[in-house]
């Protein structure tokens, strides 16, 4: 899942070397990326996972997520540097060095392939693998320099997580898993563009051209409304599909029309404090999204 950024304030002084390389993993990003994965592998089974998979699958993925974003970290730091909201990030003021972050992110992605391929399965550590190279290299290198529609693009490898998770219970790919995918697929730009929309002057001055900086506030207010509309009608198929039932029905409709209208009120009236709003909201409202259809899963198993 491509990176939900939050404002921080720089310390007075370098922190522990120990923190600095835990601010590399970019903790809550990763969190996410976790979370959403364990709500694939709880989805994949009808009953509780095997918990010791569960955990390697766990563990293997955060290894993998943290390589990633130390990498990006690293690839980025002459951009963070020159942005308010990362330029406290080590490698950004210098505390770490190049070699240092690289040397920590190939140990990451080494270490969690091992334990994907020896304790969950072989899928699972391709496809985790094929999402950091979509991640680090095709988003980071490749596509956020060069083209507005970088979160786009990119946001087919930030959606793997329910996928990764899946294929570590089941060690296949199945139409519930692809429906996971696209709704966090959907759901990307509309929670990036919010963010980006009041961080502009930010992305303005690091050269990057976020869909505000090319196409303006108000294309982009637009995009936001079309992919949140787009996102509600993805998050109705998994119980058009059959994948779930009454309860996940009532947390989808009950976001997405909260959803929806925050990003009309954000077309039509739009204030720098009701995106950063807006923003806030997506995050919470994916949780409470794949938490309803994970309540919905266990009480049709347990029905």
């Amino acid at each position: 899942m491509p990176p939900s950024a939050t404002g921080a304030i720089a310390p007075a002084a370098p922190a522990s070397r120990v923190r600095q390389y835990y601010a590399l993993t970019k903790p809550r990003v990763v969190q996410l990326i976790v979370f959403c994965a364990m709500i694939g592998m709880l989805m994949a089974e009808p009953s509780l996972p095997d918990w010791r998979r569960f955990a390697a699958a766990s563990a293997g993925i955060w290894l993998v997520a943290a390589a990633a974003a130390a990498f990006n970290c690293l690839v980025e730091r002459h951009v963070d540097a020159r942005m308010q909201r990362t330029a406290w990030r080590p490698t950004a003021r210098g505390e770490l060095a190049p070699r240092e972050a690289l040397a920590f992110s190939a140990l990451l992605c080494a270490a969690g392939c091992a334990l994907l391929c020896g304790e969950v399965n072989a899928l699972t550590m391709w496809l985790t693998l094929a999402t950091f190279v979509g991640y680090a290299v095709v988003y980071t290198i490749v596509l956020k320099p060069r083209t507005p529609q970088n979160i786009v693009i990119g946001g087919a490898s930030g959606a793997m997580p329910p996928l990764l998770g899946w294929a570590a219970m089941r060690d296949d790919i199945a139409v519930p898993a692809v429906l996971m995918w696209l709704i966090i697929f959907l759901w990307t730009p509309p929670h990036f563009w919010s963010l980006a929309l009041y961080r502009i002057d930010d992305y303005r001055r690091a050269g990057i051209p976020m869909l505000p900086v090319t196409h303006g506030a108000a294309s982009t207010r637009r995009h936001i409304f079309v992919y949140t509309l787009l996102l509600f009608v993805s998050t109705l198929l998994p119980a058009a599909a059959g994948m779930s039932g009454t309860i996940y029905l009532a947390v989808a409709l009950g976001l997405g029309i909260s959803f929806i209208l925050r990003s009309w009120t954000l077309l039509r009236r739009y204030t720098d404090a009701l995106s950063r709003r807006t923003f806030r909201f997506s995050i919470v409202y994916l949780a409470l999204l794949f938490l309803g259809l994970l309540v919905d899963h266990y009480a049709s198993a347990w029905h």
